[in-house]
């Protein structure tokens, strides 16, 4: 956000620079997807991750993390159709905050990570539903087993990043997925089985 500068006296108003506005993005950015570069992009595991939440026995929500993830995209802002998005979750990051609640999560109960340690996510189409947003379809994979899931995308904004001065481009998503598609079965129906999934990703250009 640019600086919003005091008022100037009288006779300074005409070189004064004009209040910034609520709307203003940083110098070299753009809200605009039209302004995006096309091409190949990567996830930034640091600025990437999955936020999913449950109902806990019907008295709360229970919020977690999954924070270890490898992305790429294909981006295609005149044709967005054409966009494609790939997915690695490592599953012993899924995080529940708890130590007792992790090591159960690691368990065959839930992920079973020691034989299924990755999950993926593969997309099959992209369907714009607006100037800025996305209906997203593909492939997910949890334990083995594969169902269509589909999540909505927003575009953020796009430009070089102002700390590492990589051209950057960031999404938001949501989702909804039952756990019992996947195998995930473990104390039904105390524990919800309608996951929602809040996605955040920022996505760095590749040469």
């Amino acid at each position: 956000m640019k600086p919003t500068f005091a008022l100037a006296i009288v006779a300074l108003l005409s070189a004064a620079p004009a209040p910034s506005r609520a709307d203003d993005v940083p110098a070299g950015t753009s809200k605009d997807p039209m302004q995006v570069k096309p091409g190949k992009y990567r996830l930034d595991p640091a600025h990437g991750k999955i936020t999913w939440s449950l109902s806990h026995l019907g008295y709360s929500t229970y919020y977690g993390q999954i924070t270890d993830i490898a992305a790429e995209a294909t981006l295609d802002p005149r044709e967005p159709a054409k966009s494609t998005l790939s997915v690695t979750i490592n599953t012993a990051s899924v995080n529940g905050l708890n130590d007792k609640l992790n090591e159960h999560l690691k368990a065959p109960d839930f992920f079973d990570v020691q034989k299924f340690p990755q999950a993926t996510y593969v997309s099959t189409s992209v369907e714009p539903t607006s100037p800025t947003t996305a209906h997203v379809n593909g492939e997910l994979t949890i334990k083995g087993v594969t169902r269509i899931v589909s999540f909505d995308a927003t575009f953020n904004q796009a430009g070089v990043n102002p700390v590492d001065k990589v051209y950057s481009v960031g999404f938001d998503g949501r989702a909804v997925i039952r756990r019992s598609d996947f195998g995930i079965s473990a104390f039904l129906p105390l524990l919800g089985d309608e996951v929602q999934l809040r996605l955040e990703g920022e996505f760095k250009a590749q040469p």
